[in-house]
């Protein structure tokens, strides 16, 4: 269709080739994890061309959706916490500090330098600064148990890293974005702290009021999740539609250069200060994958959704692939110095 002219209405043919591969995907426990991943961009598609449906209904839009989305999706990953979980930080210091060091200056650094070169419109930029500036999400959790990382690490570093948002990410913001956009770094703390640590906080009180009942809730909130990141990325893609057909193409590339060098980066980064092999892996990838949801919800709390989400937007599913490409490849070689590698090459041997 495409060669003959007819991308245009090529439409239903694109979304029902990514909906096949889902369910293809969902027959082979090596591709099962990319699922997730051809949803959204079946879900992208059926944005892109009938973004009519994911605008507004009437007087409604669909983009005040998104925040409290954010926060559900928050208080989620809140239930599955608990004070124990931060005691990570007494037991491995040295992983935490130069895990969360890493997010912090690795990632916006790479994002100013590629809005810089971008010249993309000055919001359109400011997204890409934004996404840099983003915690890790619970994405990169799941990532580091497949690729065999430190899973505690893992979770503390986003921990940390999420709960220091609201302070770091308005900062990094006005430091690194200021020459694009203006940045009320007082307006921005308040909404993330309305985004995360209230919805945060109420899941760690649910978590410890509920004892051992509700456990329901355990597996319907990586669902739930799933599902409030998807219809987000969806209603972005819609609202920007205009502007990602134009620049989409770059855009993409760009973003996954930032990606790329964020595992690149991050991997080398913790190698020089002497981490192990394992733990290496594991900041790669919390470097790596970013919130994008939650850098979506800030540019659409500045009323910049069309423009300064388009980056999260993209980042989100781009992240996803390559992070299951990644934790696949790590996931079939044990790390260095580990009992798993040893019987690893003893197999090998034996093969």
């Amino acid at each position: 269709m495409a060669l003959t002219g007819n991308l245009a209405n090529a439409g239903p043919v694109i979304i029902g080739i990514f909906v096949f591969c889902a369910y293809g995907f969902s027959g082979y426990r090596s591709l099962n994890g990319n699922v997730f991943t051809a949803m959204i961009f079946a879900g992208v598609t059926l944005a892109l061309y009938y973004p009519q449906y994911f605008t507004n209904i009437g007087d409604f839009k669909f983009t005040v959706l998104i925040i409290p989305l954010i926060q559900v999706i928050m208080f989620g990953m809140g239930t599955s916490m608990s004070v124990n979980d931060f005691v990570g930080i007494i037991k491995t210091p040295k992983g935490v500090l130069v895990g969360v060091a890493a997010q912090l200056m690795i990632m916006p650094l790479m994002g100013f330098a590629l809005a810089w070169i971008s010249d993309f419109p000055p919001e359109i930029a400011a997204g890409i600064v934004l996404i840099g500036c983003s915690p890790s999400g619970v994405a990169s959790n799941v990532m580091a148990f497949l690729a065999k990382a430190n899973l505690a690490l893992s979770i503390t570093i986003t921990s940390i890293a999420t709960l220091l948002a609201p302070f770091v990410t308005p900062l990094l913001m006005k430091l690194l974005a200021g020459e694009f956009i203006e940045i009320d770094v007082l307006a921005m703390m308040w909404s993330i702290v309305k985004m995360i640590i209230l919805p945060i906080g109420a899941g760690l009180l649910f978590n410890k009021l509920r004892g051992n009942s509700a456990k329901w809730l355990d597996r319907a909130m990586p669902v739930i999740s799933m599902l409030g990141i998807g219809l987000i990325i969806v209603v972005i893609t819609a609202a920007g539609r205009d502007s990602l057909l134009d620049i989409g193409g770059i855009l993409m590339l760009l973003v996954l250069v930032h990606n790329l060098f964020g595992y690149t980066l991050g991997y080398w980064f913790a190698r020089l200060m002497g981490m192990s092999e394992r733990d290496a892996r594991t900041i790669s990838i919390e470097v790596g994958m970013q919130n994008g949801g939650l850098a979506s919800g800030i540019a659409n709390s500045l009323g910049k959704i069309a423009t300064m989400g388009l980056a999260p937007a993209v980042f989100g599913p781009l992240m996803n692939i390559t992070g299951s490409i990644l934790a696949s490849y790590w996931h079939k070689r044990s790390p260095k110095g580990t009992d798993e590698e040893e019987e690893y090459k003893v197999q090998e041997k034996v093969k």
